[in-house]
């Protein structure tokens, strides 16, 4: 009996000793290929702008949360690139173009941004405010991730500056929710969770202000969870169709990958917020329909309709949205299913979506040059997925 017993813990030992090669193996190759595609996205970097080209507004200040998410696990990494600078230089120069804003939805919910840009002493977007909230939303938290990395207080004043402005979108109409635009023609999933994930974040980072911005964010969500967005398996449609007599209802457009992915963020920063598991009970939920529904057969998420090569330049950012905001679930929440489908898309986009200057394409089972790819919006979406997956093997 001594001889199986200890038989059984060397087997165990053994066992936990490979896992834990295996572990930092994955640890290694993750941090590695990281540090790759951060280089690779810098090669689209305009410093004079502070901003990304080959892509948009919205998109750039996801390229920056790109980068702040992947300073925040590998810091010294970070600190060969000057992150911090990059962070700096943004946050400067971005306000001072001259850009020009203009978004039309499709029939299906997809929406096309067109921005014009000129660099020009006149500011464009001061205070990175223009005529969208789903747009500040972007900003907003990308300036937090950057505060989280920097503890610079101008970009966390900055965040909240922004907030402000989105408040005033904000009414009655559907019984409440924050508007797409200024326009007010439309209520959406994704500027309302935006709006969500926005206050739950900044009452987690001011403490003075904890109760005033946690309860803004409980109110919104008590109200989304009413609003009828969300659909019977647990899927967030694009939005709302407010009828001719003032009722709305679930317009029934697409369940867009990143619709699934910042409500999962908003509910971990309020599940934080308020100390209430049930937050996170949601959230683990929705990313499991989520990850079932936009996953192939070999899991390889694709976006809804299947619009690779051709999702336009929103859409071919949307994916890695949805995994960013599934790392932070899994890093509050831990789930195998989540923790699998990031390693995998991960291992995916590296093994067949990247050409010979590591930059990734749209379809994260390659090859990268599909469409006019790769882009910044393609990388940036692509690179979230290599940062998630070295979050969650740390």
């Amino acid at each position: 009996m001594v001889s199986l017993r200890w038989g059984g813990l060397a087997a165990r030992a053994v066992h936990l000793t490979s896992s834990l090669r295996g572990q930092r193996a994955a640890i290694a190759s993750y941090s590695e290929n990281s540090l790759d595609a951060a280089k690779a996205l810098q090669g689209w970097y305009d410093a004079s702008s502070g901003l990304w080209s080959t892509t948009g507004w919205w998109n750039s200040a996801n390229c920056l949360t790109a980068l702040t998410d992947w300073a925040s696990i590998d810091g010294s990494a970070a600190q060969s690139l000057n992150v911090a600078g990059i962070i700096s230089n943004t946050y400067g120069n971005a306000q001072r173009v001259f850009v020009t804003a203009q978004k039309t939805v499709s029939a299906t919910g997809l929406t096309t941004s067109t921005y014009q840009f000129r660099p020009a002493d006149k500011r464009g977007f001061s205070e990175f405010i223009n005529d969208y909230y789903d747009d500040e939303g972007w900003w907003a938290l990308a300036l937090i991730r950057s505060w989280d990395v920097t503890r610079q207080q101008a970009y966390l004043d900055m965040a909240e500056r922004i907030f402000r402005d989105m408040q005033a979108g904000t009414d009655g109409t559907c019984g409440g929710g924050i508007w797409w635009s200024k326009e007010r023609g439309y209520k959406n999933a994704i500027a309302n969770e935006l709006y969500l994930s926005v206050a739950a974040s900044l009452a987690n980072r001011i403490p003075g202000k904890k109760q005033q911005y946690t309860q803004i964010a409980q109110d919104e969500w008590a109200w989304f969870k009413q609003s009828g967005m969300i659909n019977k398996d647990n899927l967030i449609n694009d939005g709302l169709k407010i009828n001719a007599d003032g009722s709305c209802v679930n317009n029934g457009m697409n369940t867009w990958s990143y619709n699934q992915g910042v409500v999962l963020g908003g509910l971990v920063e309020l599940a934080k917020a308020t100390g209430d598991g049930s937050h996170l009970e949601q959230a683990v939920a929705i990313a499991k329909a989520a990850i079932t529904l936009l996953s192939d057969e070999n899991g390889i998420i694709r976006e809804v309709d299947k619009c690779e090569p051709n999702c336009g330049n929103d859409g071919s950012q949307f994916k890695g949205i949805f995994v960013r905001n599934l790392h932070y679930l899994q890093q509050a929440a831990p789930q195998e299913a989540i923790r699998t489908a990031i390693q995998k898309n991960a291992d995916s986009i590296w093994a067949n979506n990247r050409n010979v200057k590591n930059q990734l394409g749209i379809k994260w089972t390659g090859p990268p040059d599909l469409g006019n790819g790769p882009t910044a919006s393609t990388h940036s979406s692509a690179m979230d997925v290599i940062v998630a997956a070295l979050a969650v093997a740390s």
